[in-house]
């Protein structure tokens, strides 16, 4: 049974667990890319998400929220001086998981964690993306095409 159980426990204990993903955190912060399992990836997704969200907003109570979490100075700092900065935009979505296959020993499903932002092959900085929010058709084509509607109705009805 599955009662209770909101997250994966990974095979840990609590103690362990938070040690381990605090850790993968504070890599991922650091090198912007890390590679792990699948499952291991999904957790930490998890667990990093709204601490980058915290990041958002420097302020001394939001750093000591995030620092209880990472436990390490230098990834708070990196996290809030350069990665909240890159992100202040984004609504939210700042992980990426790419799955990369099996490890060869134990055939264990392997991905690839990485921050959004930081990835320049799927975002260059040169260009940025127009905002289109278009939802319906625009006034021009509507009134010509009620316009050939008209006249096609006006040449039937002359015929007759």
């Amino acid at each position: 049974m599955r009662h209770g159980k909101k997250f994966n426990h990974l095979g840990r204990k609590t103690a362990h667990r938070k040690a381990m993903l605090s850790n993968m955190a504070c890599s991922l912060i650091e090198h912007k890319r890390i590679n792990t399992t699948a499952a291991k990836a999904k957790a930490l997704r998890q667990y990093v998400e709204p601490l980058i969200t915290k990041s958002k907003d420097d302020t001394t109570h939001n750093r000591r929220i995030v620092f209880s979490y990472l436990r390490n100075k230098f990834a708070v700092t990196e996290l809030f001086k350069e990665v909240s900065v890159k992100v202040a935009d984004r609504p939210g979505g700042y992980v990426r998981i790419i799955k990369m296959g099996n490890r060869q020993g134990d055939n264990a499903p392997m991905a690839m964690v990485e921050l959004v932002d930081y990835n320049e092959i799927y975002n260059p900085k040169g260009t940025k993306k127009k905002k289109s929010t278009r939802r319906s058709r625009s006034k021009k084509v509507e009134t010509t095409a009620t316009a050939e509607a008209t006249s096609t109705e006006e040449q039937a009805s002359t015929e007759e």
